[in-house]
């Protein structure tokens, strides 16, 4: 701690124009060649990530359309499986070569199919039957053939086997062949069926990819690949292969043609095979990294350059900072000394330009300061006034309701007593409504005593409009009774339906409130059968909802309970509005058991 403070003093005795140079040294040559250094290596390796990621992405893009490509040979090898017309032609027994034409004439199949998928390059099935003749589709089987390795393998094993072997009937030239043995139970008889997949369609779909590209078989023998001179070699004769053995699906850093390079390699498994296809992205890292290498060092060298440039400008800068700063130093001496007259002629823009004209605008407001607290104090009076002013205000405004209720208390027993109960009983429940009114603090309140208030409301409504304007029903679920709520949420809603929604209707308006316990919330809806809202005019409302600055009188019920609920519960427990023209409209709402605010 002594080495530090000790340290800071010698600090504070150098020159400021020294100290910038010194700190331009620390503080901004060394960090930007630190930086410099870390942004070039991890741009390299960003540039090396996103090959990476954009190699990925094409061997996905390979394995996708590789899969397209051999989806049509695992179809037509199902169709096969279970076709009763080659069932027929391979198992008959022919006495005459005319029967085996007609039979051949008769099924063409084979031919459609290579004729009309371009995936298919050639069908040819190999049969026990001693009595067909070989056409090039179908073939006997020979001892030559029964030896043939992928020739055991589908006879000993079911299902589909995907190899890179010869077609004897196209000059022995090698395809990626689809190889299944296909069982007719019915004969006890089986066969061999061989598809071979078109050798064009695979490599004009590698020759797309930017990087070299292979796929081979599980032997390792490359059926395509974007150098089309690695076809049919295998992948153990490459430089790299033997490191790939063993290799899960992923990406790996291996030496390829003696470069490092990068390798995805990626897998696919078709439907019902026995093997798939392995396919290998090979990129080299040179070749990605050295753009982003030039870059970098150029990036350097221009770092270095605005350096020295910086250098030079710190140097000529400091000198005329600190002779500007002696400057305001003398004239803060003179304020110090009691000279309140003085003025900083110190010009420019910069801080210390800044810091000049704020001196001189904190010496002028040291000189009207004293006038300031006396004009602070005679507010301060006004401020304690107008206070007292608001709270008689206050006080009036609760002597008034009070007042009104009981003169409408008098007039409710006047009435009563002589005879008029109707009169009686409207007046009585306008009492109830004010009485809840001026109890009504910011706190919950019971659902009950919001839906009384609700009852006294249309109850008035209906002795002003007349039973057969205005009636009302009240479906509550009585489990929901106790439940908390905010004050003066369902009452708004109901007065806009009488107010809005059956303004227009003449007679048989009604008014439905239902209060339904769904578990962890109580539902609300407040509906009306009257004239409805136009489509155009529930979007307006539904916006204004939101709208903080809306003004509009018949809008602004809905919008503070709206506006409220969300503040209390949260957005999901905000007003729902439906209508439909000629209708009625139907406001609907969840309030959270418990009462459980919104945090």
């Amino acid at each position: 701690m002594k080495a530090i403070h000790k340290l800071a003093h010698r600090t504070n005795n150098i020159r400021i124009k020294n100290k910038l140079i010194f700190s331009f040294i620390l503080v901004v040559f060394v960090p930007i060649l630190i930086v410099g250094i870390f942004l070039t290596t991890a741009f390299r390796q960003n540039v090396l990530d996103q090959a990476t990621k954009q190699v990925t992405n094409n061997v996905e893009r390979v394995k996708s359309q590789t899969a397209d490509i051999i989806r049509m040979p695992i179809e037509i090898s199902d169709n096969l499986l279970s076709d009763s017309r080659l069932m027929n032609v391979v198992n008959t027994k022919y006495r005459t070569t005319y029967e085996i034409v007609e039979a051949y004439r008769d099924y063409h199949d084979f031919r459609d199919y290579v004729r009309l998928y371009n995936e298919i390059y050639n069908i040819r099935f190999y049969s026990s039957n001693t009595t067909l003749l070989e056409n090039w589709e179908f073939l006997n089987i020979r001892p030559q053939t029964e030896a043939l390795p992928w020739f055991k393998k589908a006879m000993d094993e079911d299902g589909i086997h995907w190899t890179y072997i010869a077609d004897e009937t196209k000059s022995n030239q090698s395809y990626l062949s689809l190889v299944r043995k296909i069982n007719f139970p019915l004969y006890r008889s089986s066969g061999v069926l061989v598809i071979s997949v078109d050798q064009n369609e695979l490599n004009n779909m590698v020759k797309q990819e930017p990087f070299e590209t292979m796929i081979y078989d599980d032997k390792g023998i490359i059926v395509a690949a974007k150098d089309t001179q690695l076809v049919g070699q295998n992948i153990n004769t490459l430089d790299f292969a033997s490191e790939l053995i063993d290799k899960e699906v992923g990406t790996y850093e291996l030496r390829y043609d003696g470069k490092p390079s990068r390798v995805v390699l990626d897998e696919l498994i078709p439907s019902s095979s026995k093997n798939g296809l392995h396919i290998v992205s090979v990129f080299s890292i040179d070749s990605i990294v050295g753009g982003a290498n030039r870059i970098s060092l150029l990036g350097l060298m221009i770092m270095l350059i605005s350096v020295v440039i910086a250098w030079i400008l710190i140097y000529f800068t400091s000198s005329i900072i600190a002779k500007r700063m002696l400057v305001l130093h003398k004239d803060m001496n003179k304020v110090a000394m009691g000279d309140l007259n003085v003025i900083s002629n110190i010009s420019g823009n910069d801080e210390i330009g800044l810091l000049s004209r704020q001196f001189n605008h904190m010496v002028v407001s040291i000189r009207n300061l004293m006038d300031e607290v006396a004009e602070s104090e005679n507010q301060k009076s006004q401020l304690l006034l107008r206070q007292r002013e608001i709270k008689l205000k206050m006080m009036a405004s609760q002597i008034n309701p009070h007042f009104l209720f009981n003169a409408l208390e008098s007039i409710r027993m006047k009435a009563h007593l002589k005879g008029e109960k109707e009169i009686s009983v409207v007046v009585r429940m306008l009492g109830k409504m004010i009485r809840q009114n001026l109890e009504v603090g910011t706190g919950l309140i019971k659902l009950k005593a919001e839906l009384e208030v609700v009852r006294c409301y249309l109850e008035i409504q209906k002795f002003r409009y007349g039973n057969d304007r205005l009636s009302f029903e009240m479906i509550v679920d009585e489990s929901c009774e106790m439940v908390d709520i905010p004050p003066l949420i369902i009452q708004p809603l109901v007065e806009n339906a009488v107010v809005h929604g059956l303004d227009h209707v003449e007679q048989g308006g009604k008014i439905t409130i239902r209060v339904q316990d769904e578990g962890e919330k109580v539902s609300i809806a407040v509906a009306d059968n009257g004239s409805g809202i136009e489509p155009e005019r529930m979007s307006e409302i539904r916006q204004a909802l939101d709208d903080m600055e809306e003004e509009s009188e018949y809008r602004i019920g809905l919008r503070n309970v709206h506006q409220r609920l969300i503040m209390i519960y949260g957005e999901d427990c905000g007003l729902r509005l439906h209508s439909e023209p000629d209708k009625g409209t139907m406001i609907s709402l969840d309030i959270p058991r418990g009462g459980q605010v919104h945090a």
